[in-house]
């Protein structure tokens, strides 16, 4: 059962299609950023990339949730899509903690003095 404390918003299977193509971009600019972490060993580009890994799985949540339920989660905190993600059979549950553990990155990698560690990037 999905909470009504989640603000949603209606979409369709047309708007599923394009979040995910979305996801995918994003995730292949991750891959390519991530491989200039490898070249270099310069860790800024680890938090570039895992940032925009975080921004695939955000997308593909969104993606997933139009496909499913005709709508996503569209509140102020991106964890609320967990929760519509989590209503999604099969594998909804898997999903939606794989968002969490890509969330949990999230503030790190984009607002963090640090950068992430190459660990929390393959994790991304």
């Amino acid at each position: 059962m999905v909470r009504s404390a989640v603000r949603t918003q209606t979409c369709s299977i047309a708007e599923a299609r394009t979040r995910l193509e979305h996801a995918r971009k994003f995730l292949e600019v991750a891959t390519l950023v991530a491989h200039e972490t490898g070249d270099t060993g310069d860790l800024e580009y680890a938090s570039v990339s895992a940032t925009l890994a975080v921004m695939s799985g955000i997308a593909a949540s969104d993606a997933a949730c139009c496909k499913a339920l005709g709508r996503r989660a569209r509140g102020q905190d991106h964890r609320e899509a967990e929760t519509l993600l989590a209503a999604i059979e099969p594998g909804g549950r898997q999903a939606a903690g794989s968002l969490q553990r890509l969330l949990g990155l999230k503030d790190e990698a984009q607002y963090g003095f640090y950068d992430v560690g190459s660990q929390q990037l393959r994790t991304a």
